[in-house]
């Protein structure tokens, strides 16, 4: 995506404002001649900003600019819009983990063990079967019920909103856990955030109202 100078934004304004318009008359409201202003007309063209038709003029392409504002949105990167996690420890009664999970209103708790690391993923539909027929959830820990590595669904931060929702749509999951690999340990992940459907749907009313 080439990055326009301020004369060719303000060509751009000109067109989506008043096309369709002829290059003179974009010339005569910049106090330009047609041939300075050809140069950033042949940019603007060639990138797709605008069109351009014989007798007709130079008129504003929708369409690219939709395409533009989308290719923005879903090279996003994931760092950059992940929440906080809502965690609990292995150990924690699955009682406790359903009160957390209301408290925190979200759909998932991930579980930690002493240093941080992800141990495993509860969801809303984990608890509920859990609670289903059992009347000791205080003496069950979440750790029985939790999916464990390697059959977490995790993104890394450097990855892009659409990586993310892709995996949320193939995987049928609400959310992922947004991890950073420790190096010297086999799948084994530091938790630095999570990344969620209504986080995406966020960016997405974010990027359009800007």
């Amino acid at each position: 995506m080439i990055k326009l100078s301020n004369r060719q934004d303000e060509i751009l304004q000109i067109v989506k404002r008043n096309g369709p318009i002829t290059g003179n008359e974009i010339a005569k409201m910049l106090s330009l001649s047609r041939a300075a202003l050809r140069p950033d007309l042949a940019i603007l063209t060639r990138t797709g900003n605008i069109d351009a038709r014989p007798r007709v003029g130079y008129f504003y392409n929708e369409e690219y600019q939709v395409m533009r504002q989308a290719e923005k949105f879903i090279n996003q990167k994931v760092k950059d819009f992940k929440a906080h996690p809502i965690v609990v420890e292995s150990s924690t009664s699955v009682y406790d983990a359903i009160v957390q999970l209301f408290l925190e209103d979200v759909g998932t708790l991930y579980a930690v063990d002493s240093e941080g690391h992800l141990a495993g993923v509860v969801s809303r539909k984990d608890l509920l079967r859990a609670s289903l027929g059992n009347k000791n959830l205080q003496e069950l820990p979440v750790s029985v019920i939790m999916t464990r590595m390697p059959n977490i669904k995790t993104i890394d931060p450097e990855e892009t909103l659409l990586e993310a929702a892709k995996k949320m749509i193939a995987f049928h999951i609400d959310s992922l856990p947004v991890v950073k690999e420790v190096e010297e340990k086999s799948n084994t992940y530091l938790l630095l955030g999570r990344i969620t459907k209504t986080t995406l749907t966020r960016a997405y009313i974010e990027m359009v109202e800007k």
